[in-house]
């Protein structure tokens, strides 16, 4: 399965959103600040271009004294130098204009365009056409001083190129350090102390619930301690367990060994506690494999009905249950894809169950029925079966219900279960017409 990398693909857009914005401001908010500093503004537009309206109107009347009073009047209110020419560059008033003024004709900017002072420090010359007739004239004026833009101040700069880059750095920063170094650092913790023997779980975190690579570490985590949690708990129920199991027949055996029973008694009664001991042992050792090494089986077609067949003759010639009472209601189109020991040894587990809790010759039966591509079987005894509060502690390893009669050690029906579910299966119990039904489900043979 192809993994889609959530977390490579959030820390991508984050990065192009990042370098968006700063093309952003570096474009379009740079160029609103360069507008703002090295435009003239509007209201300066404004009487600029009054003024060559002006011009334009004494142009007009074709008299060169009055445009060169109203050119010197101009020139004495802004302090600046004024010239009102004609579309060949001409001047319409009575003064002409010397070399030094013509060369600064080619220097000259419109209203539009930035203002700012040349590299001799020189104020720039604007051009401004008439408003109502632009190839009969223009006026020339050297900018004056106080309306030349501040341009681009240190501070400015220190703004746009310092200070707002540095924040949008840090805010990104920021972003990276909720999203990245803190789960991190939650998990570290929580990893240091997994290693110190805190087995406390993440379920509480918000790590864990992140639907990208840093949740699916989390859970794994969490899935790495549950298991730990698990081993240790059974662990130490085992050793508890077999400690207080094996101190019975340990001490009937030493009863035994001083009783002074003839020496044929004492022989089989050391070999059965012997023997029982041995049971315990496997037991519980084949429960501990199954829960914590959790092996792959080999499955292969069965045929329940054969299982059952062998499984009751046993059971007849080690206890005497009649065979009549083990009914078995399958037929050979029963068949499971299942690994063969595991199974035999679960329904056997089950049936010994069921015999022990069952009447003197109660009957005990196994049927079941096909959906779709699994098998759903039925053991169902003749006991007293269990309280509904019961059902599901049953298959807790090591629990004897009070009340319960016959011997074991609590370990058959969890052996059974784990086995089932290692095959895809599942096991449960329900209440029965008279006693305990055992619920199988299986994977169905393809024939």
């Amino acid at each position: 399965m192809r993994r889609r990398h959530p977390l490579l693909w959030k820390m991508a857009a984050l990065q192009v959103c990042f370098c968006l914005l700063l093309v952003w401001l570096v474009w379009s908010w740079g160029l609103q600040v360069e507008r703002n500093t090295y435009f003239l503004e509007q209201p300066d537009r404004i009487a600029l271009a009054a003024y060559a309206a002006e011009a334009e109107q004494v142009a007009a009347s074709g008299d060169a004294q009055a445009v060169e009073r109203w050119r010197v009047a101009l020139e004495q209110r802004e302090h600046t130098w004024v010239a009102v020419l004609d579309d060949y560059l001409q001047s319409l008033g009575t003064t002409p204009l010397n070399a030094e003024q013509v060369s600064h004709l080619t220097f000259m900017r419109k209203l539009s365009w930035p203002m700012s002072k040349r590299l001799d420090d020189e104020l720039p010359y604007v051009s401004i056409a008439f408003p109502q007739h632009p190839e009969r004239g223009r006026l020339v004026m050297q900018l004056p001083e106080r309306l030349l833009p501040p341009g681009l101040t240190p501070w400015t700069h220190v703004l746009t190129h310092g200070v707002v880059p540095v924040l949008l750095a840090l805010g990104l920063g920021l972003v990276l350090y909720r999203h990245l170094v803190l789960p991190l650092h939650e998990l570290r913790v929580r990893a240091n102390a997994l290693s110190a023997g805190d087995l406390a779980p993440l379920a509480s975190s918000r790590v864990t619930r992140r639907p990208d690579e840093l949740g699916e570490l989390a859970r794994a985590y969490e899935h790495m301690a549950e298991r730990l949690r698990q081993n240790l708990h059974q662990q130490r129920q085992l050793l508890r367990t077999l400690s207080h199991e094996i101190r019975t027949p340990l001490a009937r055996l030493t009863i035994a060994s001083e009783s002074g029973l003839p020496p044929e008694q004492l022989q089989q009664r050391l070999a059965r506690e012997v023997e029982e001991m041995r049971r315990l042992v496997d037991d519980s050792l084949n429960l501990a494999w199954l829960d914590t090494e959790k092996p792959r089986l080999e499955a292969e077609d069965v045929v329940v009905a054969s299982v059952w067949e062998a499984l009751v003759q046993d059971v007849h010639f080690e206890t005497g249950w009649p065979l009549e009472a083990l009914v078995c209601e399958l037929d050979s189109r029963c068949q499971l894809h299942v690994h063969l020991n595991s199974f035999a040894q679960a329904l056997e587990n089950i049936l010994r169950n069921a015999i022990r809790h069952s009447p003197e010759h109660g009957v005990i039966r196994l049927n079941g029925w096909r959906e779709g591509d699994s098998w759903w079987l039925v053991i169902e005894d003749q006991g007293p079966g269990v309280a509904r509060d019961d059902l599901e502690r049953i298959f807790e390893a090591y629990l004897r219900l009070d009340g319960t009669v016959g011997t074991g050690f609590g370990l058959g029906l969890s052996i059974a279960r784990r086995a089932i579910e290692l095959q895809g299966g599942e096991l449960w119990a329900t209440q029965g017409g008279q006693g305990l039904r055992m619920n199988l489900r299986l994977p169905a043979a393809n024939v």
